[in-house]
């Protein structure tokens, strides 16, 4: 409000502003005074949580808007009281004539704020010609500081260019430039603090969205990092963080570091929606309305358009589209269960198509519960009576599988030479386990004795073995209160043949996906944090040191990984260095395997361990 009554625009802006048009005022009374226009569904990146790998399926060119569409379209809007207007995409600044779009929206009367979201790639190059036709607000995609990271979030190149288009941005007076970060867990939440200190000496707004579902994002509910995690992390380092005010209508909490240029934002849409207060709708690149980000539902003002509507008539299209916006999250109890297109084709901040019938349910970890729909899911969802069978249905189902994960064993022979499948057994009272009418008895010993007409042979006890059972064979976590705590450190191996055609385009940094060696570096590093994830009877390490380089062995036109990992703490870390290898080595698979399918993956084992009980190994 003070930028515009200290120029000569604003005050003649704020001076003749009309009454609010009914049109853009919903049923709940939320006035929209905020229209996002996505220029384009293209986009020059393939960011992992917004756009599948290859790519969507692009509406033909004559079917999107055209410049003139979209000022038309702009002026009704501005006329009936929209004062802001964001360009989005896919990315808006590779449609070429996004310059001459700027001018045309700065010359419309009563418009306040144009403003662009963008992935910075070529921002700087356009920005100083965006400035000058008009453009007063940038918001700046970037999800990690770390270079190979980029990559492979983006799974493309640019991160130099993305830092000189914010650093241009600043130069040329942008107050606050706003950074758009999508924390993810398992990929970025550990940059929390480096994003913080980003705001140090630059006049940034370093703005944290929770993850969110979209179709193509492979949604999982144990991605997201609430703002309240996020908070509790960075109040740990400053602790004086003071939140700051912000308007009714703000998507953002917003807090400052005491003497630091800059401050942060939290957009909280999942965990805590700014449904209430929401000002914005949106219009696709293909002229089609949205007054929710998370509905399915959209309107065509393009055809309305070309058919010769009026301007009253697509204003009351467009008032018909406001009054019927539910009260929050497109009128779903939970919002994961939303049918939406790629946010590549919405131009939003940020399930699936191939799989209508699967739900995913809000619970501590994902529960999947299917039931029988028609072919369009959309117009056939669930009757409160199918949704309570299926939700019943499914926790008999769960409780079901949980107990067979805690009852069930392995007995595995013993003679190589004898006929008696391995079995999976499940545990009976000790002493007696029942399987295909042979009878196995508990020896007080260490083995069990199989006795099937007259036989005796011989299988281990698994107790005596395993570490991870107990006396009755069932499945167990080690329980390591008791042991001392003590430095520990693991080191694993694995090879990538690739063979000589990709090995040569590895060498050469050639793949179409970007550099393999920097990816899959990350890749493994990740993969060592997460392991406890991945392998159910892991505990929770805090590693104080994951290392993973990759060198290329021409001889055998091979990727050679190695991985160390180091804790203090009271159990070992083979399995993070392990986990390690085999991610770094699925990666380079990954991002070869357009060229060949003849990777042969092999060598993966431990090299070494330091610490624990048993002593050190090495092999």
């Amino acid at each position: 409000l003070q930028e515009l009554e200290s120029s000569g625009r604003g005050r003649f802006l704020l001076e003749h502003a009309a009454p609010f048009s009914a049109f853009l005022t919903d049923s709940f009374g939320r006035q929209h005074n905020y229209l996002r226009i996505s220029l384009t569904e293209k986009c020059n990146l393939r960011c992992q949580y917004c756009m599948p790998e290859e790519g969507v399926q692009l509406t033909p060119k004559s079917e999107l808007l055209t410049a003139q569409e979209i000022i038309t379209l702009a002026r009704l809007f501005v006329k009936e009281g929209v004062e802001k207007i964001r360009l989005t995409g896919g990315e808006p600044l590779i449609r070429p004539d996004v310059v001459d779009i700027v001018g045309q929206l700065y010359k419309l009367e009563g418009l306040k704020t144009i403003a662009v979201t963008t992935n910075g790639i070529n921002l700087a190059r356009l920005l100083p010609r965006l400035k000058e036709a008009g453009l007063n607000a940038i918001n700046i995609s970037l999800d990690t500081l770390v270079p190979a990271k980029y990559e492979f979030i983006v799974r493309r190149k640019g991160f130099h260019k993305v830092m000189e288009g914010i650093h241009k941005a600043t130069e040329l007076g942008y107050r606050p430039v706003k950074v758009n970060c999508v924390v993810m867990r398992g990929f970025n939440e550990d940059e929390l603090l480096g994003f913080v200190e980003f705001t140090k000496d630059l006049p940034l707004d370093v703005r944290f969205i929770e993850y969110m579902p979209f179709d193509g994002n492979k949604w999982n509910f144990k991605k997201m990092v609430s703002y309240k995690e996020m908070l509790d992390t960075i109040k740990q380092r400053w602790p004086e963080l003071e939140k700051l005010p912000c308007e009714a209508s703000s998507t953002a909490k917003s807090y400052k570091v005491p003497h630091f240029q800059g401050q942060i934002s939290f957009i909280t849409s999942m965990s805590e929606h700014f449904c209430g207060s929401c000002n914005r709708l949106r219009i696709t690149a293909d002229g089609n309305l949205k007054v929710c980000l998370f509905g399915s539902s959209e309107v065509s003002l393009r055809d309305h358009l070309r058919s010769g509507a009026s301007q009253e008539e697509l204003v009351q299209i467009i008032g018909a589209a406001v009054g019927r916006k539910k009260k929050q999250h497109a009128g779903m109890f939970n919002i994961s269960q939303m049918k939406n297109r790629p946010m590549i084709l919405i131009g939003g901040f940020l399930v699936s198509n191939t799989h209508p019938h699967v739900i995913f349910s809000s619970f501590s970890e994902p529960a999947l519960m299917s039931f029988p729909l028609c072919q369009d899911a959309q117009q056939n969802l669930p009757t409160s009576e199918q949704w309570g069978h299926t939700f019943s249905h499914w926790l008999t189902l769960r409780a079901r599988i949980l107990q067979t994960q805690l009852r069930s064993f392995c007995v595995f022979q013993q003679d190589p030479s004898s006929t008696f499948d391995t079995k999976c057994l499940e545990a009976s009272p000790v002493g007696q386990v029942s399987v295909d009418c042979q009878v196995k008895e508990a020896n007080p010993g260490s083995e069990f004795y199989t006795r099937d007409s007259g036989s005796c042979t011989k299988v281990p006890r698994a107790s005596d073995n395993l570490t991870h059972t107990d006396e009755e064979g069932r499945a167990t976590m080690v329980d390591v209160g008791g042991k001392p705590d003590s430095r520990r450190s693991a080191v694993a191996g694995a090879v990538v043949r690739l063979g000589e055609k990709a090995f040569g385009m590895v060498r050469q940094n050639q793949m179409k996906k970007g550099d393999v060696l920097a990816v899959a570096q990350i890749a493994g590093i990740q993969g060592a944090k997460l392991t406890s994830q991945l392998i159910p009877l892991c505990h929770n390490i805090p590693l104080s040191h994951v290392e993973v380089s990759l060198s290329l062995d021409e001889a055998r036109c091979a990727v050679v990984i190695h991985c160390s990992c180091q804790t203090w703490g009271k159990t070992g870390v083979e399995m993070e260095a392990l986990t390690a290898a085999s991610l770094a080595a699925l990666t380079v698979y990954d991002m070869c395997k357009a060229v060949t399918h003849d990777i042969v993956i092999e060598e993966v084992k431990l090299l070494s361990k330091t610490g624990g009980q048993r002593g050190d190994f090495s092999r």
